[in-house]
């Protein structure tokens, strides 16, 4: 199991990372814009946890595999595939010197300005705003927000994938 989670793990978070990295190196649009498209990239690569928990029941298991197997096999393709996202935000942000902190808080300032807020409200919010960006500046601090960031669509993906997986004519194995 521990070679399919690291198999199928590092595939899931090549597939995310050398895109974001491309996109976060090349991209300078609107945030909301970015936040869509990495979403769906993530979706995508984390469809590695569905073929590595099918591959394993398959040819491992011989077509039958039980949902909290299923489930961990999942998590740990999501957390591997997590840690090669994290690399590649650091990578990313190293290569092109962002500011993601600087930059998030300006849209986020902008978006209350529009959205009408002022006086008392808005100078609270660009408090919070500038507390974001020292945190943010702090590796400890960033690391795991980056990883929050892939991880809950890896365990959703990963439930919904054990709870189908489990049923062995769901996708049965094809027989040679």
């Amino acid at each position: 199991m521990f070679r399919n989670i690291l198999t199928y793990g590092t595939i899931a978070g090549l597939a995310v990372g050398i895109p974001l990295s491309a996109i976060t190196i090349g991209y300078h649009g609107p945030l909301s814009h970015s936040m869509l498209l990495g979403y769906t990239i993530m979706l995508v690569a984390l469809s590695a946890v569905f073929l590595g928990i099918k591959r394993y029941r398959d040819v491992e298991l011989g077509g039958v595999i039980g949902f909290w197997r299923a489930l961990v096999l999942g998590l740990g393709i999501s957390f591997v595939a997590g840690l090669f996202y994290v690399v590649a935000w650091e990578t990313a942000c190293a290569i092109t010197g962002m500011d993601f902190a600087s930059s998030y808080a300006k849209a986020m300032i902008a978006q209350k300005k529009a959205a009408g807020v002022s006086g008392a409200a808005l100078a609270k919010f660009v408090a919070e705003m500038n507390d974001f960006k020292v945190q943010y500046a702090n590796p400890l601090y960033r690391w795991p927000m980056t990883f929050a960031e892939i991880f809950p669509v890896g365990v959703l993906v990963s439930l919904i994938s054990a709870g189908l997986l489990r049923f062995s004519r769901f996708l049965p194995a094809r027989r040679a």
